[in-house]
């Protein structure tokens, strides 16, 4: 079962038993993947989405989350925050778990190995094999920060 159909499943689910943020936040998803299809579409001319793509749009709605759970902390907002990190929670119940500091600096390594890099000036090819082989389970900051000081230390 593909990504979008799970959703889709998991939306009838939700309406079925009354869960009204979960429906909530499925449909908000699925409209987000359904732009996505349509901008895709346009650019070109095919209109699925592949889980990727899909996981990609969950990502982004999980990282909207996460900045509003950082600034409604910052105003001191406990009423809304309570929501968000349900939101958020629900949202990541659809996410592949995310690699740790650690895990991140062993990859790094192996790929840096692997292209031979020696400084710098070779972070453009590790970032893009690196980022092709953890897409969707480690925050692109996190891998630039990784690689950025392993890349210095040589």
């Amino acid at each position: 079962m593909s990504l979008k159909e799970q959703l889709q499943q998991d939306l009838k689910e939700a309406l079925r038993a009354g869960d009204k943020t979960r429906k909530r936040v499925i449909r908000l998803a699925l409209a987000e993947i359904t732009n996505a299809e349509i901008k895709q579409g346009m650019e070109s001319g095919e209109t699925q989405l592949n889980d990727n793509d899909i996981l990609a749009v969950l990502q982004k709605q999980a990282k909207q989350r996460e900045e509003a759970i950082e600034e409604l902390e910052r105003v001191d907002r406990p009423d809304l925050l309570a929501g968000e990190r349900e939101e958020l929670a629900l949202l990541e119940e659809y996410l592949p778990e995310q690699l740790s500091r650690d895990e991140i600096v062993e990859e790094a390594r192996q790929v840096i190995e692997e292209v031979n890099a020696a400084g710098m000036k070779d972070m453009g090819p590790v970032m893009g094999r690196l980022m092709s082989e953890l897409r969707g389970r480690a925050d692109g900051h996190v891998v630039n920060e990784v690689v950025r000081e392993l890349l210095t230390s040589r």
